[in-house]
């Protein structure tokens, strides 16, 4: 029976409980919902569903689900249960293994199947056994359990070693038959083989230090040996080891410079065991402590700091866009320019820009290729504890990693806000990550209160027994992750924050009290000093430091900014529309002593000389040598919204363009000439951004409880397998060719063409993959490619 049929049947028969929890626990299944049960097997089926899966999976369920495969044949009806696994799986015992594969069961990993013809007692018949769903074998990839291929298979992959193989039965057998036979015989010289290699005696006479040269392939079937297939021709040298054990077949040539462990060899070195121990407890980490205020002074800094340094950045951008590279991204020149104006490093600069264009502060403007800084004005309109909770809220789900764009990264380093800093397990990851540490620093917390410091290694350490298929995925991530978080504030002195915390269990209201608790308000206060300088003693507040820095050249680093004033600073707030008076006022307001007098000095006579020669913006100009027309022009309300001066008694400049002008002029009755060699094309841009900030909400539950209910009440009003031409169809149909291929059997295929006409034919198929199928037509004897989706139906001939 077909293992998707099988599996549907055994989903319908369980209850609405079993299903909630599979649903749960592989939400892709109804994502988005299915019609029937055979569909739902044919999803819990598919690959990339199944891949989802086992990275969820702890150590001992993939080592018994490993075990599993390589005990189990569904085409020759093998199954297994816990009584056969308990002879494959060290240190386990049969409710240890029940309990494992009961789980797997529940989540449609495995499947109730018929015990071996072999088993014919009435204690047998009442064993559970199961079978591995369709393709997992295929997704476990070609070593589970970390051991090599039968000799079969590798005789069948290398011409070079059936002809070996064969070599080392007749030596062994002292038989001396015709080597140049079939391939039948070089098959049945590799089953010879797979009861020799798995027998004790095979290793005798070989040369010393043989079992440090086997040690090496103990995790892993395949390694490097130079010139290895020439080494297994008659006559070669075997006074090494690895010459002996490629002479005798332990170890299998693949090409010129690899080699791989035979199956049968790889059990003889673990004593006949597929899983030599069965992995039941995690790893206890060996951890260290810090004090709880070490821990949030780190933090405060961090926090304190990436706001700064946004907010600068926000302000900065807003003044001087940010300028593209030709292939993307921001380059180096133009980061080392945003460092020195936000006084910080590289590093923390590109990490304040991911986070930026992430939260929405910043946006890419397609018409110019520059980064503006749209969301600038909400963004320092809100709190600095809200400020924050959008950063960290950004950086967990963004699949962006910003440490490829630091400096840290070498050679590798990518240019800030590139494309290729994305990473789409990012979010997964990272969240992981931070997950497991808080679960670390749970599991060891201290009656004295001291926090615990979560390193690398530990966090490693318990992921391989966690999520062992999820740590392949994240070590290139891990040292980054841990690295951004600190600089985010999510650690601090290596140890998890209470605010890092509540932000991973997506409890924001209690976030911000922390952060409310934990920073200090805004300083609205600063101290003038007679040396042109201000000094603020703590973090400004956002409204408060803006206009503070256009009134004067920000220096140094930290929260205690010091602000000098000087002739330039003071043009650059009188250019922007600032006065004398204004700036004597808001001195005075927000002085927490009298502004001195060098000061007062330096603003009236900058003031007092700003202004004799005026530089202003003009799109068109109005020349008549009619002084009155002029004169009753610039009089009319009805060109007051055309910002009119008169420089001359014969010259009248506007704001709006010469055609807007000339518009108005026709309509009060005039006949101005355009002069043609202006310009008179209108451009258009497109807007920058709404400047609205994303608030952060909790995610909701993936699936949801009316999504689920839903999906309950369509699966009980269907039969559990569905008609032709359904989802679980297609899924069916490559499952019988995906069988037929391993038993080299032919096939019945009924085949549209592309005017929609159906043929039945008797072929067999070679091989299948990306949606093509080659297959043998034994009438014509020519092979052929067909489309998987041109075939309407499947069955073994």
């Amino acid at each position: 029976m077909s293992s998707i049929r099988a599996l549907a049947e055994e989903l319908s028969s369980r209850g609405n409980d079993s299903l909630r929890r599979l649903f749960v626990a592989r939400p892709d299944l109804i994502t988005p919902g299915v019609p029937d049960f055979a569909a739902l097997a044919a999803r819990a089926c598919a690959r990339v569903s199944l891949q989802r899966a086992l990275e969820g999976l702890t150590k001992p369920e993939l080592q018994v689900l490993d075990a599993l495969v390589l005990t189990t044949n569904e085409d020759e009806g093998k199954s297994g249960s816990a009584v056969e696994l308990r002879h494959a799986v060290g240190n386990a015992t049969l409710g240890t293994l029940e309990a494992i594969l009961a789980n797997l069961s529940q989540l449609a990993l495995v499947y109730r199947a018929d015990p071996p013809d072999t088993i014919h007692s009435a204690s047998g018949s009442r064993r559970r056994y199961y079978q591995p769903v369709a393709r997992v074998r295929e997704v476990l990839g070609s070593y589970p359990a970390g051991l090599g291929r039968s000799y079969t298979e590798l005789a069948l992959a290398s011409p070079i070693f059936a002809e070996h193989a064969a070599r080392i039965v007749n030596a062994i057998t002292a038989l001396q038959p015709d080597t140049q036979q079939h391939v039948e015989h070089h098959i049945a010289a590799a089953y010879a083989l797979e009861r020799w290699a798995a027998l004790p005696e095979s290793l005798d006479g070989a040369p010393p230090r043989t079992a440090e040269v086997l040690a090496k392939f103990a995790n892993w079937p395949v390694g490097a040996v130079p010139h290895a297939a020439a080494r297994i021709r008659p006559g070669h040298r075997t006074d090494n080891p690895v010459d002996w054990l490629l002479t005798h077949g332990i170890l299998v040539p693949l090409d010129d410079e690899h080699v791989e462990l035979a199956r049968p060899a790889g059990l003889t070195l673990r004593g006949g065991r597929i899983v030599p121990d069965l992995t039941m407890m995690p790893p206890s980490p060996v951890l260290t402590t810090t004090r709880p205020a070490l821990r949030r002074n780190a933090a405060l800094g961090a926090i304190g700091d990436v706001l700064r340094t946004v907010s600068s950045l926000a302000v900065q951008v807003s003044e001087h866009p940010l300028e593209t590279l030709r292939a993307g991204g921001v380059g180096a020149r133009e980061v080392r320019r945003l460092a020195a104006a936000l006084r910080t490093d590289a590093d923390p600069t590109v990490f304040a820009l991911e986070l930026a264009a992430e939260a929405g502060i910043l946006t890419l403007d397609p018409d110019t290729s520059t980064w503006r800084a749209t969301g600038a004005e909400s963004w320092l309109a809100i709190s600095r504890p809200e400020q924050w909770l959008i950063l960290a809220t950004a950086w967990l789900d963004t699949p962006r990693v910003p440490s490829l764009a630091m400096s840290a990264e070498g050679s590798d380093q990518l240019a800030p806000l590139s494309g290729e800093g994305q990473r789409s397990d990012a979010p997964l990851v990272r969240r992981r990550i931070l997950e497991v540490a808080n679960q670390l620093s749970e599991g060891a917390a201290r009656p004295d209160g001291r926090s615990v410091v979560v390193d690398a290694d530990s966090i490693r350490a318990r992921i391989d027994w966690v999520q062992p298929r999820l740590g392949r995925r994240l070590r290139g991530l891990l040292e980054t992750v841990l690295a951004e978080a600190a600089m985010l504030g999510f650690t601090g002195s290596g140890a998890l924050t209470d605010v890092g915390t509540a932000v991973l269990r997506e409890d924001y209201a209690a976030a911000q009290a922390c952060l409310a608790d934990l920073l200090p308000a805004g300083v609205e206060k600063v101290l003038l000093q007679a040396d042109l300088t201000a000094v603020a003693p703590g973090y400004l507040d956002p409204v408060l430091a803006r206009r503070l820095a256009l009134l004067a050249d920000p220096e140094g680093r930290g929260p205690a900014t010091i602000y000098r004033f000087s002739d330039a600073s003071l043009r650059r707030a009188l250019d922007a529309g600032e006065d004398a008076a204004s700036i004597h006022a808001f001195l005075a307001e927000h002085s927490s002593t009298p502004v001195p007098q060098p000061l007062r000095y330096l603003i009236d006579d900058t003031a007092a000389r700003h202004g004799r020669i005026r530089v202003g913006r003009a799109g068109s100009f109005i020349a008549s040598d009619d002084d009155a027309g002029l004169a009753g022009i610039l009089a009319d309300p009805a060109t007051r919204h055309l910002g009119l001066t008169q420089i001359a008694p014969t010259v009248l400049v506007s704001n709006a363009s010469p055609q807007e002008v000339a518009n108005v002029l026709r309509e009060l009755g005039h006949s101005p000439a355009v002069d043609a060699s202006l310009d008179p094309v209108v451009r258009l841009r497109r807007r920058g951004g709404t400047g609205l900030l994303p608030v952060p909400t909790p995610r909701p539950a993936v699936p949801d409880h009316d999504a689920i209910e839903a999906q309950l009440a369509v699966l009980r009003t269907q039969s559990p397998v569905g008609p032709n031409g359904d989802e679980a169809a297609p899924a069916m149909g490559i499952e019988t060719l995906q069988k037929a291929i391993r038993l080299k059997r032919a096939v019945r295929l009924n085949i549209v063409d592309a005017l929609g006409n159906s043929s039945v034919e008797e072929l067999r198929p070679v091989s299948i993959s990306a949606g093509r199928v080659r297959v043998f037509d034994p009438e014509r004897e020519t092979e052929r490619v067909l489309s998987v989706h041109r075939i309407i139906d499947v069955e073994l001939a």
